[in-house]
């Protein structure tokens, strides 16, 4: 079946369910059984089946065998949140005494925990710059286990050479973990370019609908059991509601991303055009910075992008840009139907990276509007930015 089909039949049995379409909502803490030795049967593999409600129900299985699906591994392990998939990860995967090869460029909260979790408890932490590609070999050490990958960078959007990265790190005995949560499973295939463990904040766009806080982590063969493990050590679950809207946001997942791409590329060449404006960081876009290892990698785009202001320009004037929009509203998380602007500072994000722009910049979601409406919204937030910087010159 072709992808778009399986997104639409992954997770589903009807036949169980007296011909419901939709995977029902279990919601369950205690499970009974006949026997002991029924029970004793379960215990022995949990994917199997329901034991306890912590572990999982057949809400959680159902969008555990979507995820894995979409993205094409081996199986997959339901999250609270994507912060909640990446701290499983690397807390399953690294130990005391274990070298992490992180990308500068990454998701800040996640970055948090590594400084503040990790290193404290023994795990050495090296950040590269995300466009080392092969050159990571230079990095590698006798004690390096894992190589943590954003691609493209949290507010930078770089994009990374994840085949040649994986490469080295295989060669080493190391495994690679992507955050592939920009891209998606539709338009960044993970386990097609090395990575043994892919992240989703699957609250962005597998939900879709911004109403849920969600997180999956899809991992290979060897990386499972490991992942699978912690988080059930640190009882990590997910409520079934939360894996219901992951479910229901999966199955229109390949509709709604063409139009989230279209929206932004024409909304980025028009950005592209203001004479305010530097550069738009947009993969998909011919001459932004990663554009052509995205056009050789990854089958799409989405709708999330930054842009890099003039220098010259007040962070004061782009506020009254990004203030009072009639579509564009103000807010944290993007991957939703509704768009939204945030001002950002990846040169204080990314300390280790250095930084090319010297004027203000901020973030675009685009969403699900139409695109000449949001655009028009955008000419009439670039003529506050204008008359606000022509009274502070």
């Amino acid at each position: 079946m072709h992808y778009e089909t399986r997104l639409l039949t992954t997770g589903r049995d009807p036949e169980a369910y007296q011909g419901v379409v939709n995977t029902p909502v279990f919601h369950a803490s205690t499970v009974v059984f006949p026997t002991v030795a029924a029970l004793q049967e379960r215990q022995k593999d949990l994917t199997r089946g329901v034991l306890y409600g912590r572990l999982g129900t057949p809400t959680t299985f159902a969008f555990e065998e979507a995820m894995t699906t979409a993205e094409g591994g081996f199986r997959s392990v339901a999250a609270p949140s994507g912060m909640a998939a990446i701290a499983i990860a690397l807390l399953g995967l690294l130990k005391t005494g274990d070298h992490l090869l992180c990308v500068d460029t990454l998701y800040d909260p996640a970055r948090y925990f590594i400084n503040d979790t990790l290193i404290r408890y023994g795990v050495e932490v090296t950040y590269y710059p995300p466009e080392i590609g092969a050159g990571i070999a230079a990095l590698i050490k006798p004690n390096t286990r894992v190589v943590y990958c954003e691609s493209p960078g949290s507010g930078s959007f770089e994009i990374q050479d994840i085949p040649a990265i994986a490469a080295v790190a295989h060669e080493a005995g190391a495994m690679v973990v992507l955050d592939n949560t920009w891209a998606s499973p539709l338009y960044f295939k993970p386990f097609e370019h090395g990575v043994d463990v892919s992240i989703q904040a699957a609250t962005k766009y597998i939900v879709g609908h911004s109403d849920a806080e969600l997180g999956s982590l899809t991992a290979t063969e060897e990386a499972y059991p490991l992942v699978k493990r912690q988080a059930m050590r640190l009882g990590i679950c997910v409520g079934p509601d939360d894996c219901y809207l992951g479910m229901r946001g999966l199955r229109t997942l390949a509709t709604r991303l063409p139009r989230h791409q279209d929206s932004a590329m024409r909304s980025a060449r028009w950005l592209q055009e203001q004479p305010e404006v530097e550069q738009v960081l947009y993969p998909a876009l011919p001459g932004a910075p990663g554009h052509e290892i995205w056009k050789r990698d990854f089958l799409g785009a989405t709708g999330l992008f930054g842009v890099a202001l003039r220098e010259g320009i007040a962070s004061e004037s782009m506020i009254a840009m990004l203030d009072n929009r009639k579509l564009f509203k103000i807010g944290f998380s993007w991957g939703g139907y509704e768009s939204l602007l945030m001002p950002s500072d990846p040169a204080h994000s990314h300390p280790n990276t250095p930084w090319r722009y010297k004027g203000p910049c901020f973030r675009v979601n685009v969403g699900l509007e139409h695109v000449d409406d949001l655009l028009a919204d955008l000419e009439a937030g670039f003529e506050a930015m204008r008359n606000h910087q022509k009274q502070t010159v």
